[in-house]
């Protein structure tokens, strides 16, 4: 449980695109430091550190070193928890959960979090009631839920496209019309960013090898060109 002062300090790190979506879903102060991947002072200065890349590096050891009231947030889609954890091999003192901290995701309404252990639970609730944001409590594996359902239907979709079945904007108006979502999949996948997509995809494939996962050859070409499906990064 977090220490009794008038305010918890909160910093967050990570790519811009995310840090602007996170402060747009929390209500309160919060500082953006990348210092605290470095510096373990820094790092321990504060209360909650949330890492929005984290599954796309090694967990930083001045994390570890953070006051046993401390709670660390690390963005878990690509890497679950518990391989963050073991990636780092260092004992962790401080509370630790899961995000799900995907482009766009971080927008939703609920967050999608997940624990390793029940004692990290009160702590992350409090900080969420302080921030006045929601939560959905997940299992902890690699991508989530939200990313493995998201990501299936957009590498579907590249099937058929890639079938010349139908065309894109086809496909994504009809996704839209039929389901309801708010975006077609190729719409998605560039709010998302292929990037995020594919090596999403990848590492589901990786963790589970099922063959709904596995990745079409048409989106690991964009991937590899660094193109989105409606403007290339060139364009």
């Amino acid at each position: 449980m977090f220490e009794e002062t008038d305010t918890v300090k909160t910093a967050v790190t990570g790519d811009a695109l995310r840090i602007g979506a996170f402060n747009t879903r929390v209500n309160g102060e919060i500082a953006v430091d990348d210092a605290v991947l470095h510096d373990a002072a820094r790092a321990a200065a504060y209360d909650v550190i949330v890492d929005l890349n984290a599954d796309e590096r090694s967990v930083p050891p001045a994390y570890f070193s953070a006051p046993d009231h401390a709670l660390l947030i690390l963005g878990a889609v690509k890497r679950s928890l518990t391989q963050l954890i073991h990636d780092a091999g260092i004992k962790v003192k401080c509370h630790v959960v899961g995000m799900n901290a995907l482009p766009l995701f971080i927008e939703n309404q609920r967050w999608e979090i997940s624990f390793g252990r029940n004692a990290d639970k009160e702590p992350f609730k409090k900080w969420a009631q302080e921030m006045k944001t929601d939560f959905l409590e997940v299992r902890d594996r690699v991508g989530m839920i939200t990313p493995r359902v998201v990501c299936m239907i957009i590498n579907e979709a590249c099937y058929t496209l890639q079938e010349g079945t139908a065309t894109k904007e086809d496909i994504d108006k009809g996704m839209k019309l039929g389901t309801n979502y708010p975006y077609g999949p190729f719409d998605w996948c560039d709010r998302i960013g292929i990037k995020e997509v594919y090596e999403t995809l990848e590492a589901i494939w990786n963790d589970t090898h099922d063959p709904r996962y596995k990745i079409c050859p048409l989106l690991k070409t964009k991937y590899l060109k660094g193109e989105s499906f409606y403007q290339s990064s060139a364009g």
